[in-house]
């Protein structure tokens, strides 16, 4: 077993003479190094030498059941093992000659076999010691007693009387045991007699009654003492008590008489039972508990309280007993002693009673003596402290020996409570043993000294690893045992040597401490053990890893039932640790139900219930430390419906109705809904009444008369609506006349000269009674006329005739019933019918803005002649024809175009038109019924604009350097044609395009020859048309010399073309012959185009095919749009109209802009940009002959 041993040494050299021993402790104590535990393991106390120590002995006071045998313990270690012997009564106790006593093998605990025997014989004072080479240690003197349970003594116990009200005491005197007994009273069928404020049972056993009353009767209070080590129960004879009232009174002899002259029966103030007197005193050992008694009698009960004079009570070691009637305090201290005062009180008054407590000791230690390993020619000190009250005697013994009557040793001085030992020498080690003792007990402790020399051995294991976190505590162990105590020092990486500096603390038991660990404190450290024997190293290693730190924590969470519930707990850990998710409910483990999901960093609950409610805790684990987080799952949902509707303060036309709520599901009720039913006009239909807060329970409900009313009421909290309710009784109001008129009530003619009344009628509801019907009246508005009436039934109409064409009209539907009429009807204006239009409008007048918009004026027609609400005009406009044509040319089929301008507008603008154009424009008045006649037709023309683009464009007569181009005029010439404008300019595939030549034709013009053209170049062709307002649209066209073809939109795959099939083998023919010629100029050393080609550029595709070199290569084919140099075409393509921003574009009619491949144009000109067709089909583009031939390098 290990033990813990403490090194105290002093230099050789501080001891040079003696003195008083308080001078020499003083010099010892100044040259003493500070005190060490080593903590030895077997593996090195195997080889050492060590004094005997007890580690196990039976307690000083033992009481012994005689039934079982006596086991006295004692236990001891040392090296060698230690040897045993007992003394009893202070004499040797030879074990060997008593059969019935037995020593355990190796040990020195006795067990003495009593069976048969009588006990007491081995009853007295018993100690063990335990004795090896290097010393002798010695037990506790250990009392050893048989548990006794004498018998009751007979007694003969009389009957007592006493009179109800006065104070009454039974004894119980049980007999002295061996512990003492426990103690309480029961009857004759073995039930408890109860206890309370007025009926208690004192510490010592007794009953005690503060007071009489009848119900305390019976002859059956029996007193029972139960032995605790035998486990047997004695009871004395049963006390008989009668209780009297006055009236019952005579010579009887009565318990307590003397109080009979002060009227016993009355109340009377509070007096003590026990303690007796005003005061009294208790003593009390520290470390024991304290318990103070105050039982009082009076009438009524008294009630008891305790105070500490001049001080508080300890409330962490106090506690009230017996109803307030016994203080106890645990544990007590010298702080407890003084003066406790407890105070009885009735209405009639107090009384007081005062314990004085002194607080005694035994010796208890403040230090007590320990170990000593000490080296040769070290010094020690042995040091004694103890305490108590008396002061206790202090007496010091050597393995046993009083130290006076060992023998001498000149290196052992004994001053008090101390024994200093002088350069100790090898063979003189001892156990010294302290005897502390006053009146109240004794102390004994042994402490060895064993005198060793011992190189360092380090008790750490090698190569350990710690692992810390980062700003943790990091502590690196270096346990040690050598004698002289080693010296310790680290060093780190096994170079640099640590100081006992910030970071690092080095302990004096080796052990090295870094505050606030870093990860640049990771790493190898080696720690040195030396003393003058040797020395020895250590190695261990500082792993400082990152803290487990939750990023993600749970999150409150307020769910419905039936729903899910996900909790997330996202970590981030150290790497190296594996880390341990685990979840709690509640501080306790998740029910084991698969509705619970544990992820990676989240818990999921399905179809959460009631029971899921609580709190959920995600703890992250690893081997170093751990994180947690918390959040709380509270489950709702909509509110039980709530019940016990009842209907009061009931009157025409109110009603209370109350109710109670249901259950709110953990979500606080918004809202209560009330309904009702109307069980005569319409059953089956619940109707919204009104809301309350969701704190009441009560609404206060105004009624409509003739309901049969029935309530229900639904409750609202954040999830929704609850059930409603039971319906509540029904409740009948009476019927009245009606409460409101009819609503939404109108007026307005269908046809000419009628005029039609609505409304909305009331429902039953509404009625209030039986027969409802409707009175209309009416009378024309700014006429001096009484009103016309009619009145009408299950109608929510009536038609009045013979009435002016669109006259205002004064309009009332009042309600009556049986009962009779509604309130005063609100008087709403209504119009009767209209009728067509009179008249036209006049003045109509046109001015023209520019070539494609106009302006129209007209005059006003009267109201009269609207005959109704006036809509608005409706202007007809339509193209003749246009001012280039004849009027043959006509088109006969022409459509009015129509334009609405609402109100009473007088002028309108007429968009869209065409250019050059003659139109005719007339206008006709618009109200709810029709149009009127028409105005007077007006005409009017529009100027020029610039031309639509040319009819078509197309390409013949092609050759190797020339073709011919020929076009159409426009089919919207908008003006006098002027001429015609071409541009011309080659276009490849990048995005350079060649310079742009310009010709300009007359308008008779619509063909031209165009010579000089290179024949491997593609040409992109735009035509316009002109007027005197400037040329309008282009027509686009690309096409080849050599190809013969247009390029109109690149549709046309030519590679299927008969003519392109036969094209290409001849190019592939010619190709064919070339590459013969440069093969012969190759052999000949000479170079040719081709090959410088070649090496200029690595991809042949991208060379440009040139007339004067003869080779080949790819043009670039850009997009139709690609521009003009030097034009001023916007970059949205549309070309811009020199007189007007105008345009049928602008008003939302203009379409985009096609050419079919013969050129024609169809739909109107849109100004935007063509699309290249072949974009989306590369593989079947074929633009021209040269990226044939291109195809074929």
């Amino acid at each position: 077993m290990d033990f813990t041993v403490v090194h105290l040494i002093v230099g050789e050299n501080t001891m040079r003479s003696s003195g008083s021993g308080a001078v020499l402790l003083m010099i010892l104590l100044s040259h003493m190094t500070s005190a060490l535990e080593v903590p030895l393991d077997p593996k090195v106390l195997e080889g050492l030498p060590q004094p005997p120590t007890i580690t196990l002995q039976s307690p000083k006071d033992y009481i012994f059941d005689p039934r079982e045998n006596i086991v006295i313990h004692c236990e001891a270690k040392g090296k060698p093992h230690p040897n045993f012997s007992w003394t009893r009564n202070g004499s040797h106790f030879d074990v060997e000659q008593d059969s019935k006593v037995l020593m355990k093998p190796s040990s020195g605990t006795l067990v003495i076999d009593i069976s048969g025997e009588k006990a007491e014989a081995y009853e007295g004072t018993y100690q063990c010691t335990a004795h090896n080479d290097h010393g002798t240690a010695i037990s506790n003197n250990i009392v050893i007693r048989q548990s006794r349970s004498p018998l009751w003594s007979k007694e003969r116990l009389e009957a007592i009387t006493v009179q109800t009200g006065v104070s009454l005491v039974l004894q119980c005197r049980p007999p002295a045991g061996l512990p003492p007994p426990v103690i309480f009273w029961m009857d004759n069928i073995f039930q408890r007699l109860p206890l309370d404020n007025r009926v208690s049972q004192a510490l010592n056993g007794d009953l005690y009654f503060s007071n009489v009353l009848p119900e305390d009767n019976r002859n059956d209070y029996i007193c029972y003492a139960r032995f605790p080590y035998t486990q047997t129960i004695q009871q004395k004879q049963p006390i008989s008590v009668t209780v009297l009232e006055m009236d019952t009174m005579n010579d009887t002899s009565l318990y307590n008489v003397t109080n009979f002259s002060d009227n016993p029966t009355g109340e009377r103030r509070p007096g003590f039972m026990t303690p007796l007197g005003a005061s009294s005193t208790k003593m009390v050992l520290r470390g024991e508990t304290l318990e103070l008694e105050c039982i009082a009698e009076g009438l009524p009960t008294p009630e008891m309280s305790w105070q500490k004079d001049g001080g508080e009570l300890p409330t962490s070691r106090v506690s009230f007993l017996n109803y307030k009637k016994t203080l106890k305090i645990l544990d007590v201290s010298e702080a407890d002693a003084g003066d406790y005062t407890c105070t009885a009180t009735n209405r009639l008054g107090t009384a007081h009673h005062n314990i004085k407590v002194n607080v005694k000791a035994a010796p208890f230690w403040i230090s007590a003596p320990r170990n000593l390993i000490l080296a040769p020619n070290e010094t020690g000190i042995l040091t004694c402290r103890v305490n108590g009250d008396p002061k206790p005697d202090i007496n010091w013994f050597v393995n046993g020996v009083p130290i006076e009557n060992a023998p001498e040793d000149h290196t052992r001085k004994v001053d008090a409570d101390t024994v200093i030992l002088s350069r100790v020498q090898s063979g003189s080690s001892a156990v010294y043993q302290c005897n502390a003792s006053n009146e109240f007990g004794y102390l004994i402790a042994n402490a060895f000294v064993s005198v060793l020399a011992e190189p360092p051995r380090v008790l750490t294991p090698p190569n350990q690893v710690y692992q810390v976190i980062t700003n943790s505590l990091a502590l690196l162990h270096c346990a040690t045992f050598g004698s002289p105590i080693p010296t310790i020092t680290w060093f780190k990486d096994s170079q640099i040597s640590i100081k006992s500096e910030d970071p690092y603390v080095i302990h004096e038991n080796g052990t090295l401490e870094i505050n606030v660990a870093q990860s640049q404190n990771s790493g190898k450290y080696t720690c040195i053990a030396t003393n003058n024997l040797g020395v020895k190293e250590n190695h261990v290693f500082l792993e400082v890893k990152e803290p487990t730190r939750i990023l993600k924590q749970p999150e409150y969470k307020v769910v419905q039932r039936g729903t899910s519930a996900v909790f997330e707990c996202k970590v981030k850990h150290d790497p190296s640790l594996i880390p341990t998710m685990t979840w709690l409910k509640n501080s306790g483990e998740l029910p084991d139900d698969e509705r619970f999901e544990v992820d990676a960093d989240s818990l999921t609950i399905k179809d959460v219930t009631d029971e899921d409610a609580g709190t959920y805790t995600c703890i992250m684990n690893t081997t170093l430390d751990r994180d947690s987080a918390r959040a709380t799952l509270t489950v709702v949902e909509k509110p039980d419906p709530p019940t016990d509707l009842e209907l009061t303060d009931q009157t025409e036309r109110s009603v209370q109705l109350t109710w109670i709520p249901g259950d709110e599901h953990n979500s606080p009720t918004q809202k209560f809904l009330i309904q009702y039913e109307d069980l005569l006009h319409e059953p089956g239909i619940w109707v919204n009444m009104t809301e309350v807060a969701g704190t009441r329970t009560t609404a206060q409900l105004d009624l409509s008369p003739y309901v049969y009313y029935s309530f229900r009421v639904l409750a609202k909290n954040q999830v929704g609506y609850s059930q409603p309710s039971q319906p509540s009784r029904q409740y009948r109001t009476n019927p009245a006349a009606p409460d409101e008129n009819p609503s939404d009530v109108h007026g307005e003619g269908t046809e000419p000269g009628n005029l039609v009344i609505s409304w909305k009628s009331l429902t039953g509801f509404q009625s209030n009674g039986p027969g409802l019907e409707y009175k209309v009246l009416w009378r024309q508005s700014d006429v001096d006329q009484d009103w016309s009436s009619k009145t009408v039934a299950n109608s929510s109409h009536f038609v009045v005739s013979g009435v002016p064409v669109y006259v205002p009209y004064e309009i009332k539907v009042q309600a009556l019933n049986d009962y009779g009429n509604g309130p005063e009807a609100e008087v709403v204006v209504g119009y009767s019918g209209e009728d067509m239009p009179l008249s036209a409008a006049d003045g109509v007048l046109v001015m023209v803005h520019n070539s494609t918009v106009a302006q129209v004026h007209w005059e006003p027609v009267s109201s009269h002649s609207v005959r109704g609400k006036l809509k608005g005009y409706k202007v007809y406009y339509r193209r003749e024809r246009g001012l280039h044509e004849t009027e043959e040319e006509v088109d006969q089929e022409a459509q009015h175009q129509v334009l609405t301008f609402s109100g009473n507008q007088t002028e309108g603008r007429l968009p869209g038109l065409q250019p050059y154009s003659l139109y005719i424009i007339f206008i006709r008045v618009l109200n709810s019924k029709g149009e009127g006649p028409q105005s007077q037709e007006k005409q009017f023309e529009t100027p020029e604009g610039v031309p639509g683009p040319p009819s078509f464009l197309n390409v013949v007569n092609p050759s190797l350097d020339s073709l011919t181009l020929e076009w159409g005029p426009p089919v919207n010439k908008n003006g006098r044609l002027t001429g015609y404008t071409l541009k011309y300019q080659p276009v490849s595939n990048t995005t350079e395009v060649g310079p742009v030549k310009v010709m300009d034709f007359l308008v008779n013009e619509t063909t031209v020859t165009l010579d000089n053209l290179n024949s491997s170049v593609l040409y992109k062709f735009y035509l316009s048309a002109k007027t005197i307002k400037g040329a309008g649209a282009n027509v686009t066209k690309e096409a080849s010399a050599v190809m013969g073809t247009t390029v109109p939109s690149r549709h046309v795959d030519i590679a299927t073309q008969g003519w392109f099939i036969g094209l290409m083998c001849a190019i592939a023919l010619l190709i064919l012959v070339l590459l013969i010629v440069c093969f012969i100029k190759r052999n000949k050393g000479g170079k040719y185009p081709v090959k410088e080609k070649e090496e200029a550029h690595q991809d042949p595709e991208i060379q440009p095919m040139k007339e004067d070199d003869g080779t080949f290569g790819e043009y670039s084919d850009t997009e139709d749009h690609k521009p003009l140099k030097g034009s001023r075409t916007p970059s949205n393509g549309t070309v811009r109209r020199d007189e007007s921003d105008d345009s049928l574009v602008d008003y939302g009619e203009g379409g985009d802009g096609q050419f079919n491949e013969d050129g024609s144009f169809i739909g109107q000109y849109s100004g935007k940009k063509e699309k290249d067709t072949h974009e989306g089909n590369e593989s079947s583009e074929a633009p021209s002959p040269v990226n044939a031939m291109n195809s074929f390098v």
